[in-house]
């Protein structure tokens, strides 16, 4: 049964294009400890960056998904311009249910767009940012195989983040059209470097009009090749 579609009052008062952005973020518990509280910190500049660009600030939407706990996937917060976004908290422990995790991300994102329409509002391809630490703990092949149909189909880009020496990439390849070489690992603990990146790019996109080829900004200051 299709879901009703809930009116944004943001919509209505900002009728600019939008960029909408889901960041997918393992909260397993081995991303405790200074993992976790690099990635909030990550956060915090991603919020304060985009509020920073006048353009950003009204164009990207944010929703952020955790996931960990007792292999369960949550939304925290809902969808909101990226002026009226506050960076959460994260907290780390329980496993890695990513398959659920991403399958939760392309319902959202589905939903969200549906708002657009309804609004008469215009919007780039979203973007699902993906980031793991480890192994998925559930049952994630058919969200995979999801994600990619719907990379390939041009209705979302998918970016996926391999975070430390217990990631792999090849599963997390699985989750993007580009195989493992869509794939970046982050090197080290260079969070901030990542998201200054990610908001970078949230920029050059927000700038852009449907349908656009976008240069994005080049990754080296925070990855290093997966292989």
């Amino acid at each position: 049964m299709t879901q009703p579609v809930i009116p944004d009052v943001a919509l209505v008062d900002n009728t600019e294009q939008r960029t909408p952005l889901v960041l997918v973020l393992d909260c397993s518990g081995s991303m405790g400890g200074a993992p976790i509280n690099q990635l909030n910190e990550g956060l915090q500049l991603l919020e304060r960056e985009l509020k920073d660009d006048v353009i950003a600030a009204k164009r990207v939407r944010l929703l952020v998904i955790r996931y960990g706990g007792l292999d369960t996937a949550e939304v925290v917060g809902d969808w909101c311009d990226a002026m009226d976004f506050t960076a959460p908290t994260l907290e780390a422990n329980g496993t890695t249910p990513t398959g659920q995790a991403v399958e939760l991300a392309l319902g959202e994102i589905e939903a969200e767009k549906a708002r657009y329409k309804q609004s008469g509002i215009a919007y780039t391809r979203p973007w699902l940012f993906l980031m793991s630490d480890g192994v998925p703990t559930d049952a994630w092949e058919s969200g995979a195989q999801r994600c990619c149909e719907a990379e390939r189909s041009h209705k979302v880009a998918v970016f996926p983040i391999a975070v430390g020496e217990g990631s792999h990439p090849d599963t997390l390849g699985a989750f993007c059209s580009r195989g493992t070489a869509g794939v970046k690992r982050l090197a080290g603990l260079q969070f901030n470097e990542l998201f200054l990146w990610l908001s970078t790019s949230m920029q050059v996109v927000s700038q852009s009009k449907t349908g656009d080829q976008v240069q994005l900004p080049a990754t080296d200051s925070w990855s290093t090749v997966t292989a």
